[in-house]
């Protein structure tokens, strides 16, 4: 590789997890930039490539027919070539837990500029630890996205959770000529607080009713008269073969803002504390009147990043992950972000996109 061309992106600043490896990777492959990636992983007990991060690592590499140096289990310096994005289906088989949504976070960009529709098939793990869960993904990325002019299919086939994993599920992704940018600042009122509530193997549902009574009863202490609607599910042994239990709950308002939290059980599960965690965690965005909540902020990054214009987000004090986000994305693609603390607390972050286009359709 020719070393005068490569970006070297430092894997150990600020998160120091696997965020700077997947956005770099993403940005490579799309803005067709060979890029090294050191320290990979550096602050985290295991350093360097997980099971997970080289499932998505030597997907892109499919994706792009690249060439790779270090994609190998802990390997602390990958280096990356991509050639040109090719649309097709792709299937990833982890044989873990590992995170589907995080190998989908990789890709989803990606194949949003490739030359026509994909399909991505990945099984392990739905609602695992330190991951989205594929809930959110639905319910929250996709609406969010939809700002900048961007959409996808996701349809859960099976659940899997840790450690066993066996979840499946299969993500279709239509091209964009490009993105537009996002302008997600206006908070407006609300429309609606709604959620779903899950348990399944030998967990009883009884676990999801106390998290779907609990959770409404906090947001009824909070806003009397405010409705809220959340689903207890019991998933059948067809949609989920081994234990598992979490809540999700967003709140849409009238100018498309939508917002989520969610929480994960774990072992002793108690379902009115999990409840509770989710519902007050939502209700302290609903308080702030952020437009973007925590976990949103560093997967929009990307995105405003290469929009055609100013992207304007609304969101509250910024993560680790964000400011990661927004360091390799400047560091891949030139752009600028600006960050400005308003007095209320909130924080707006702008960027003027790089405007790249799709030049496969």
């Amino acid at each position: 590789m020719d070393a005068k061309k490569i970006v070297e992106i430092d894997g150990s600043y600020l998160e120091g997890g696997g965020q700077a490896l997947r956005n770099a990777l993403s940005l490579s492959c799309i803005l067709g930039k060979p890029v090294r990636v050191v320290k990979i992983r550096a602050n985290r007990p295991n350093p360097g490539l997980s099971r997970q991060h080289l499932h998505g690592l030597n997907l892109l590499r499919d994706i792009t027919n690249a060439d790779v140096v270090g994609n190998y289990l802990l390997s602390s310096t990958v280096e990356f070539t991509p050639g040109t994005i090719v649309d097709n289906t792709y299937r990833v088989e982890t044989h873990t837990a590992a995170s589907i949504t995080l190998i989908y976070q990789m890709a989803l960009p990606v194949l949003l500029f490739a030359g026509r529709s994909s399909r991505l098939i990945v099984c392990g793990g739905t609602n695992v630890d330190f991951a989205p869960p594929v809930e959110y993904m639905q319910d929250v990325l996709l609406p969010n996205l939809k700002h900048f002019g961007a959409s996808f299919d996701l349809k859960v086939q099976r659940y899997g959770f840790y450690p066993r994993g066996q979840g499946r599920c299969q993500l279709d992704v239509e091209p964009v000529a490009k993105l537009n940018p996002g302008k997600i600042v206006a908070f407006g009122s609300i429309k609606s607080v709604s959620g779903v509530a899950y348990c399944a193997g030998r967990l009883p549902v009884n676990i999801a009713i106390d998290m779907q009574q609990s959770a409404q009863r906090e947001i009824h202490r909070m806003w009397p008269s405010q409705e809220c609607n959340i689903e207890p599910i019991k998933h059948s042994r067809q949609k989920a073969y081994y234990d598992g239990a979490g809540i999700l709950m967003t709140v849409n308002t009238t100018a498309d803002v939508v917002l989520g939290a969610s929480a994960l059980g774990k072992k002793r599960i108690d379902g009115h504390l999990l409840g509770l965690e989710v519902s007050c965690q939502l209700g302290g965005y609903i308080r702030e009147k952020v437009c973007v909540d925590n976990y949103m902020q560093d997967q929009l990054i990307i995105y405003m990043s290469l929009a055609v214009g100013r992207s304007t987000i609304r969101t509250g004090k910024l993560t680790n992950h964000t400011r990661t986000a927004i360091n390799v994305a400047e560091q891949m693609t030139g752009v600028k972000f600006d960050v400005a603390m308003e007095p209320d607390g909130q924080v707006l972050v702008s960027c003027q996109g790089l405007g790249h286009l799709n030049k496969l359709i």
